[in-house]
């Protein structure tokens, strides 16, 4: 299996950057690769930074590649929180922990892991 690719996030993740950071991450993966996004230096990130890690997501589902994001803090930890993309991600506080993560079993894809919670719509 391939090396563990990182990428790291800018500060702002909102509805200008959301795309060029979207890009960053599906460019990073590759068929059966890994990747962990460390978003150590986001300070702020809207919803559309949000949907571009949902569609980055689904991407690597696509290609059989699994993502891993770390050391998100304050705002930006709230953000993925109070969306309930928490679920959907593997987030994790270290880089060293989504790298085991990234090497471990791979999580239930993200419509399982929804459905196992038995919330509705």
């Amino acid at each position: 299996m391939s090396d563990i690719a990182t990428v790291m996030l800018p500060a702002t993740i909102d509805s200008e950057t959301s795309g060029p950071v979207e890009t960053l991450i599906i460019d990073a993966l590759k068929p059966g690769g890994r990747v962990v996004v460390d978003g150590q230096d986001v300070a702020y990130m809207s919803a559309a930074g949000v949907r571009s890690f949902a569609r980055a997501l689904h991407h690597a589902e696509e290609v059989g590649a699994k993502i891993a994001f770390c050391r998100f803090t304050g705002a930006a930890a709230d953000c993925l929180l109070v969306s309930g993309f928490t679920a959907l991600f593997d987030v994790v506080d270290t880089v060293e922990e989504a790298s085991q993560r990234l090497k471990g079993r791979s999580p239930a894809p993200a419509d399982e892991r929804l459905r196992h919670r038995g919330h509705a719509g």
